[in-house]
């Protein structure tokens, strides 16, 4: 096993997670298998009980795991799914040890930092390593490691010795590490200042690690004389300092290392250079410098309650992207704070009500993403009301479906007092229940979690076409409360469908509103499996309706791709079954075509 540290200084929030994804992504192209682990010093035990404002979302993975928000990167560049043993924390680490001083496995020996909790994080590297990813048995062939936080930080000690004492362990020619640092411009003088990235790279040898490669994050591409200065007083080879500066979007990172030839630094360090393939990233490179071409614009508001920090809804972010640059659609996102929607607001600060406003009634579709508590949900609620009633395209994900049901059954069935037991527990009329398995102590991995299937219970519905006339479907998931299945037949005679259920038919996991443009809510979490190239289906339902375009995509949502190949013209043939009958259909994309049909 090969290993590529990922470490970061000076400042958090360089990017050291997309650098990570990036590296991954470009030796994958190289032919080599590849997983990923993400250390967080944090004493949490996961990401699950944090506020998304204070941490950014909470990623969820197929196995239940709620990890940190850098692991949805790996998984959408990679094209992986990773376990909860892919993300490390000092919580789980301390708990581990912990556990095992109480069992008497120590024999009675003094537990410490160091032998013990080094050691324990270097078995779980080793352990989580060896975990297949990508679909295939057996261990990957490299693993991309990203220590969180910053060199120097007290609470990410233990994580260094521990890197340390395990590339000594493992070999330097197995161990790469890769620091992303930053080069300031400073505007008085326009200079790039190396002087910042130099007394990282002294902390961090002090700390008895050398980085093998600086990726410097920067403005604008490095100076060659400063490259030189960086070499001369890091000790790192100029060939192996690469600039990560700023992009029109990340999907051009991996593109920036391979044109710095980073992947060849990479290899050569780890000893791969003879068995490793060029970079194959024409694909990824043409849907970048798409991005950045598209023009015609289509505007989607998203109504939740953390838009003050968008990395709370980063998934959603990324998965909006993916739909819209399939449908080849320049993505506008307005983020509407829900609670600025409501009466309150209106008296307490009317020039945000009258701005939420303007800016939900003049989108082309609205999203109402998951949330916890009370705060914003009417907001949501009147959202779910105006895209209703207004015919405007909506997708509820999690909550916001749960609120489509709840504004359902208020404003058309006539409970004036509908609404989630979880809202309000005293509710006649409980729309959403507490599910039965769940906890009302304890938060910390007690909910419904992770990949659970779904059961079409009809061909017709646009969410069954959209996930092309499938029996079922297996999304993540993370919720404690669910859709009363006791009101479902009220619900399903006064025009409100439920076309996917599980498999006892009584968690309803779709809703529809057949006679509406495009009015539907997932229980599950869609935007966790959303890839570039491989939208999320209900996502890119949303996207085509918001811009008139959802009879082309449900059209080729139901045909199923059996592979291309090259055509005569130099565009690219693309086979598709269709129909009944099962005939191949052959479709001629141009190259931009190829990487979003």
């Amino acid at each position: 096993m090969k290993y590529v540290v990922v470490s970061g200084g000076v400042v958090s929030g360089l990017g050291k997670g997309v650098t990570a994804s990036s590296i991954g992504l470009i030796l994958k192209s190289c032919g080599f298998r590849v997983t990923a682990i993400k250390i967080d010093p944090y004493l949490n035990i996961d990401a699950g009980t944090m506020s998304p404002i204070e941490h950014g979302e909470v990623y969820v993975l197929d196995d239940g795991g709620e990890v940190d928000l850098d692991l949805g990167n790996y998984e959408r560049f990679m094209d992986i799914k990773l376990t909860r043993e892919n993300n490390i924390t000092t919580g789980k680490v301390y708990k581990h040890v912990l556990e095992k001083e109480r069992r008497g496995d120590y024999l009675g020996k003094t537990v410490q930092v160091v032998p013990h909790i080094t050691d324990a994080i270097q078995e779980w590297i080793e352990r989580a390593a060896k975990i297949p990813v990508d679909g295939q048995s057996g261990p990957a062939d490299v693993c991309v490691i990203e220590l969180g936080g910053t060199i120097g930080d007290i609470e990410s000690m233990p994580f260094i010795e521990a890197l340390g004492q395990f590339s000594y362990r493992v070999g330097s020619e197995n161990f790469c590490l890769i620091h992303v640092s930053l080069v300031p411009v400073l505007n008085v003088v326009g200079e790039q200042k190396t002087k910042p990235t130099q007394h990282s790279v002294k902390d961090l040898r002090g700390l008895g690690l050398s980085p093998n490669i600086l990726a410097c994050r920067s403005t604008k591409p490095l100076e060659d004389n400063v490259k030189a200065k960086l070499s001369q007083f890091c000790q790192v080879p100029m060939e192996n300092i690469v600039t990560l500066y700023d992009c029109p979007n990340i999907w051009h990172i991996p593109l920036l290392l391979k044109e710095q030839k980073a992947h060849e630094a990479i290899l050569h360090v780890l000893n791969l250079t003879g068995i490793a393939k060029e970079p194959a990233l024409e694909e990824w490179s043409l849907m970048a410098k798409m991005s950045d071409k598209l023009h015609v614009p289509v505007r989607i508001a998203v109504v939740g309650k953390y838009t003050e920090l968008l990395d709370s809804y980063l998934s959603i972010h990324k998965a909006l992207l993916h739909a819209s640059v399939a449908r080849r659609k320049k993505l506008v996102i307005d983020w509407i704070p829900a609670s600025d929607l409501e009466q309150g607001a209106k008296k307490e600060n009317p020039d945000a009500y009258k701005a939420a406003w303007k800016l939900l009634k003049g989108a082309d579709g609205i999203l109402v993403p998951g949330g916890f508590g009370n705060r914003g949900v009417q907001g949501k609620i009147l959202a779910a009301k105006h895209a209703r009633e207004n015919k405007v395209p909506y997708l509820g994900i999690c909550l916001g479906m749960q609120l489509a049901v709840v504004e359902y059954a208020r404003n058309v069935l006539g409970l004036a007092d509908a609404n989630s037991a979880e809202l309000d527990p005293n509710t006649k009329n409980p729309c959403v229940i507490f599910m039965p398995e769940g906890s009302t102590t304890h938060m910390g991995g007690t909910m419904r979690l992770g990949s659970r299937r779904t059961y079409f219970q009809s061909k017709d519905s646009k969410s069954a076409k959209l996930y092309g006339n499938r029996s079922f479907v297996d999304e993540r998931h993370r919720h404690r409360y669910e859709v009363n299945p006791a009101m479902v037949p009220r619900f399903e005679s006064s025009g409100l469908t439920f076309p996917g259920k599980d498999e006892t038919g009584q968690r309803m996991e779709i809703v529809e509103l057949p006679n509406h443009p495009f009015y539907v809510g997932a229980q599950f979490h869609p935007e966790y499996k959303s890839r570039p190239g491989k939208p999320s289906p209900l996502f890119l339902g949303l996207i085509g309706a918001a811009s008139g375009e959802l009879d082309n995509v449900l059209q080729q949502s139901c045909q199923e791709s059996v592979g291309s190949r090259p055509h005569s013209n130099g565009k690219l043939e693309r086979l598709y079954w269709k129909g009944a009958a099962k005939k191949p259909v052959s479709v001629v994309y141009s190259v931009c075509d190829r990487v979003c049909s």
